[in-house]
């Protein structure tokens, strides 16, 4: 009899198909879930793919999914890869679901699909929307056409109406209500959870990269997909440097799968010294990196849900400007960033009016600091994923109990 027939810890198993564990968006806030559903009192198995460094959590037990063709790693967004190794999760959830009683299945993007059909008897299901499966895919060739559309809004909808629960990032809720009112939906507002800048990691990054100390740094972190609008920062460059001939823009995240090298514009800027492109860092690294920052940018051209990266960004306490859409509405506004229109002039105009108002910058820096890691009610995280699973597990651990209030 495993612990969790025996009545001391209801289990619950994630499944997310994610390389775990990796420093980007999704497997952060799966890691932030597990551990919190560990810390309130839950018997966590996490099901992920077979890449990724090893992680050990307290009170979580990772069990990885075959590998059969050898995949070592997997590129955001769609893939033939991240499709094959789909398929080989179905079996090691099946296994799961059928050798232990789960009080609930936790379920991330497109497993929650499989969780909603094979999810096992008395299992409640939670649907852990870290984006909407339509507007992640409308870029695709595959299913960018009408027809393809309807019919992942429609499976969506399904989904939608199908999960006991949603967790979405934030951003999302709306979505979510307009395809099913009704819908039980949390927004969950995840921790930036980074530890103190080095001051001596952030002296070597600028000897490393020849960033003079009379430098101004305008930095941005993340992926380099084209979602994230690094084009329109581009087109801004040259009007910033005009105004500023002391800036110089960090950009920091390329990889082998998504980087700038083909624009020639980059490659000038590059050359002439204006701009440093660095590769993927390391999370324990990433505070150091904004910190040495005089402005943190997030150029995001579309999307409903809020990019980690901007609890990060609060968190450093450095001002932000970032594109006035609906994913950085949802936890910035006019009090404590820049919001600018998804333009290259406008994310121009938005730097320069930061980089010549010291005290406009201090007071940005500080509202986004005070804010950071928090809900819109201000409810700590540890709290909102109480308080889902105490709704839907009909019962909850005590740690559990007490924080859901």
């Amino acid at each position: 009899m495993n612990r969790a027939d025996t009545g001391l810890k209801p289990a619950v198993l994630i499944v997310a198909p994610q390389p775990f564990y990796e420093d980007r968006g999704t497997p952060i806030a799966t890691r932030q879930v597990a551990t919190a559903l560990a810390t309130l009192g839950f018997d966590v198995d996490l099901l992920v793919y077979p890449v990724g460094t090893e992680q050990a959590i307290d009170g979580v037990r990772i069990v990885r999914s075959p590998n059969p063709f050898g995949v070592r790693s997997v590129p955001i967004g769609f893939s033939l890869r991240k499709l094959g190794l789909d398929l080989g999760m179905l079996g090691s959830f099946w296994k799961l679901v059928r050798s232990r009683r789960y009080a609930a299945v936790h379920a991330v993007e497109e497993m929650a699909f499989v969780a909603a059909a094979l999810r096992g008897r008395g299992s409640a299901m939670v649907y852990d929307m870290q984006s909407s499966l339509p507007d992640q895919l409308r870029t695709h060739a595959v299913f960018r056409s009408g027809l393809a559309q309807r019919l992942l809004r429609g499976l969506e909808g399904w989904l939608i109406r199908r999960a006991d629960a949603i967790v979405c990032s934030a951003g999302l809720k709306d979505h979510v209500q307009s395809r099913h009112p009704e819908a039980d939906v949390t927004e969950l507002m995840y921790l930036s959870a980074m530890a103190s800048p080095d001051p001596l990691r952030t002296a070597q990054v600028r000897a490393q990269h020849g960033l003079a100390g009379t430098a101004r740094i305008v930095l941005y972190s993340g992926t380099f997909e084209p979602y994230q609008g690094l084009d329109y920062l581009v087109d801004a460059m040259p009007a910033v440097l005009a105004a500023h001939p002391d800036v110089v823009f960090v950009l920091v995240g390329a990889t082998r799968d998504a980087d700038l090298a083909d624009d020639a514009r980059v490659r000038e800027l590059v050359e002439s010294g204006r701009l440093r492109i660095l590769p993927r860092q390391e999370r324990h690294t990433i505070p150091s990196l904004l910190a040495m920052a005089d402005v943190l940018v997030s150029s995001r051209s579309y999307g409903d849900n809020v990019p980690l990266k901007i609890f990060d960004y609060m968190a450093a306490g450095k001002p932000i400007v970032a594109t006035d859409i609906k994913a950085h509405r949802a936890v910035l506004d006019r009090d404590c960033a820049v919001l600018v229109e998804v333009s290259g002039q406008a994310l121009a105009d938005g730097i320069t009016r930061v980089l010549a108002d010291a005290v406009l910058a201090e007071s940005l820096a500080e509202r986004a600091l005070l804010r950071s890691g928090r809900g819109s009610g201000g409810e700590p995280f540890d709290r909102l994923v109480a308080s889902v699973y105490g709704r839907v597990c009909g019962g909850v651990p005590p740690v559990a109990r007490s924080m859901a209030g």
